[in-house]
């Protein structure tokens, strides 16, 4: 046997024993596939390059550093028009994320509202929801932006007739001038307060339900976080005004001009019309998907919590939504990517997007069209990847363990 080990032959058999374990050969295929990808990505790239070159096109993505030239109105970060097109880049990049990010705010409260609302056995509520849902959702995106920018915000009083909102600012044609913070000495440690306050609150929620799981008691977790991350933080407030001799946190509002409001944090029509009509669109959508979610549930699990005692609104919250979650989920992804890249539809009323400041007035500006058409690809498809990890990840929080 020694012998026959020692053969040419038998040393062969243990590499094909490596081949032949299914991880291995998966890890293979997996990085050929890569490669090939990749090499194929970069052929196109290359002969791309070269075929541009010889028609006297250039390429490259040094025309990024150059300066942009142009004014843009809405911007989150420092920009003048002498900032580089990189620069242009973060501006749009920021403000597609922005809209998009209140947008599945909105959009996933006003679904879960209306999905529920769907349900109930008022029939003027019930009846409500399902208008808004058949209307909302039946009527093209492009065709409901318009309607909020020029049927609705359009129609606001000029400059120097604002609505006076009391606390909330003024509205008028040029926009909505919110009321901005000013941060004083010691609002870092208000700050830190609600952080504090907000990682006590998730320890406490974990501990409470390892707690109810073991001994079926509940424990207020939503009147001691609400307590953690409000109150606390307040007292913080009132200690720092009186140690610094200073209020931490002051709001700004905007007052009545001749020329127009003054002062506070204006928000550009373009931003609410785009904003609102993502939102209420989107959420036709998500409500649907609500409503399929807590009919998927059976109807034993509400029976059998009503014979426990539980009200109606516990046995929304504590049954059915939890275990509708697990279907609601993998559809509700989808619609947090359309609303995503829906935003690009912004272009159609100047609110200054990526695809409108880069892949549009840029890309005109220099005439690199596939440099910038690539970037733009590239950008939108990392914000749907790293949007379907996240869910999905939340997906297998909620998905149920086989014991």
């Amino acid at each position: 046997m020694a012998v026959q080990d020692a053969l040419p032959g038998r040393v062969g058999s243990g590499g094909n024993a490596v081949l032949n374990d299914q991880r291995v050969r998966g890890v293979i295929f997996q990085v050929l596939l890569i490669v090939a990808i990749v090499s194929f990505a970069w052929w196109i790239i290359h002969n791309t390059a070269v075929n541009l070159r010889a028609q006297g096109i250039e390429f490259g993505f040094d025309i990024m550093l150059d300066s942009a030239g142009f004014q843009i109105n809405q911007t989150l970060i420092d920009y003048q028009e002498t900032s580089s097109y990189v620069r242009v880049y973060f501006v749009g990049l920021f403000n597609t994320l922005l809209v998009s990010l209140i947008g599945i705010i909105m959009a996933t409260i006003i679904g879960f509202v209306v999905g529920i609302a769907r349900l109930s056995n008022n029939w003027i509520v019930a009846k409500a929801a399902y208008v808004y849902i058949e209307v909302l959702r039946n009527i093209p995106l492009l065709l409901q932006i318009f309607i909020w920018y020029f049927a609705v915000l359009r129609l606001l009083p000029p400059k120097r007739e604002a609505i006076d909102l009391g606390p909330l600012g003024l509205l008028n044609i040029a926009g909505w001038y919110a009321p901005s913070p000013v941060f004083g000495p010691g609002f870092d440690f208000v700050v830190g307060a609600i952080l504090l306050g907000l990682a006590a609150s998730f320890l406490i929620r974990a501990w409470a339900r390892r707690r109810q799981m073991a001994t079926g008691e509940r424990f207020p977790v939503f009147w001691t976080a609400l307590a953690l991350v409000v109150a606390v933080p307040i007292v913080v407030y009132f200690l720092a005004d009186a140690l610094t001799k200073g209020a931490p946190l002051t709001m700004e509002y905007a007052t009545q001009g001749n020329f127009g409001p003054r002062g506070g944090t204006r928000i550009f029509p373009e931003f609410i019309g785009l904003l609102f009509a993502l939102s209420f669109y989107t959420a036709s959508f998500i409500a649907e998907i609500v409503r399929a979610g807590i009919l998927a549930v059976p109807h034993g699990q509400t029976e059998a919590s009503f014979s426990l005692g539980l009200r109606p609104g516990h046995t929304l919250r504590l049954v059915v939504i939890p275990q509708a979650l697990r279907v609601i989920i993998p559809p509700l992804t989808s619609q947090y990517l359309n609303l995503t890249k829906n935003s690009s539809l912004a272009v159609a009323i100047a609110y200054p997007d990526l695809v409108s400041v880069f892949a549009g007035t840029a890309l005109n500006q220099t005439g690199r069209a596939v440099e910038f058409i690539l970037i733009t690809m590239a950008t939108y498809l990392a914000i749907s990847l790293v949007t379907s990890a996240f869910m999905n990840w939340y997906n297998s929080r909620v998905a149920l363990v086989e014991r």
